[in-house]
């Protein structure tokens, strides 16, 4: 499942792309996705200006004068910018077709959604609607882990009366968004931390030291194309590789790259968990 640096990396593929260019239409094979598409899509978008790209979390989000486009990889989604005339494969779902008039016809685009096993969203909010955040799948999320308002201080204080583990705290996502099962392994790995300690018991020292982790791993990440396991790819097709750098992930019996320790693979929320039972006390 894309986590949040493929989004980012996605986002930051498609903004150059799309961003400043008038909408022609918009084409949708199906009736929707996870949920419905909006009620006449094309009609709401065409002739409109993308003012903007943005990401809140896991979601990318298209920005018009009138709205923003909200858009969801779900579990085995991508999105890829072509040039027009190319036929569509089975399971691509929906285009967003732009272009800039005042560089004639060669600068059409299509903004392409492959979504194979169809847990996406292609959804809007209107500034009628109100605040941005108020969005059904916006309103309840965490701060930004690579954002000025995340903290180990923000964590250490969250999490006094929350007696759940602390790998399952992270993938809730309303103290800090983003936080996936891959980087989530990975950034506890790196603080040194048990992901079945309960959250309330974790002190404020090392909860500084996770933060920074979360910080620098979802950077790297970002810089390295994201992870590529199954499905991701991006926007130019290419595939990330920092799951060439996973400690854990994914790494199960495997010798510990600090300590030798095989690593050791559990169940928390249906969910695999990776983590080194002598590193990570």
């Amino acid at each position: 499942m894309p986590e949040l640096p493929e989004v980012e990396v996605t986002r930051r593929g498609v903004a150059p792309h799309i961003e400043g260019r008038i909408v022609e239409t918009a084409v949708l094979r199906r009736e929707g996705l996870r949920w419905p598409f909006p009620p006449d899509l094309a009609g709401l978008l065409a002739g409109r200006r993308i003012l903007g790209t943005g990401r809140r979390g896991k979601y990318l989000l298209i920005h018009f004068e009138h709205g923003t486009l909200i858009v969801h990889l779900g579990m085995s989604g991508h999105l890829r910018v072509l040039p027009p005339g190319i036929e569509p494969r089975k399971h691509d779902h929906f285009d967003l077709v732009v272009a800039d008039p005042s560089l004639g016809p060669p600068s059409r685009q299509v903004l392409r959604l492959h979504d194979p096993r169809r847990f996406g969203a292609v959804l809007w909010h209107g500034k009628d609607e109100g605040e941005l955040e108020a969005h059904m799948l916006l309103r309840g999320l965490g701060v930004e882990p690579l954002g000025d308002g995340f903290s180990g201080e923000l964590l250490h204080r969250e999490t006094r009366k929350r007696g759940a583990p602390i790998k399952q705290v992270l993938l809730a996502g309303d103290i800090v968004v983003g936080v996936g099962n891959i980087y989530a392994c990975e950034s506890l790995f790196r603080a040194g931390i048990n992901p079945k300690t309960p959250a309330s018991r974790i002190s404020r020292a090392r909860y500084d030291r996770l933060a920074e982790a979360i910080k620098d791993i979802l950077a790297a990440a970002i810089v390295q194309g994201g992870s590529t396991l199954k499905d991701f790819i991006a926007v130019n097709g290419q595939s990330g590789y920092f799951q060439q750098t996973y400690f854990v992930y994914d790494r199960a019996g495997v010798p510990c790259r600090n300590c030798g320790t095989p690593v050791r693979q559990i169940k928390q929320g249906q969910r695999s968990t990776f983590y080194c039972v002598q590193c990570q006390k």
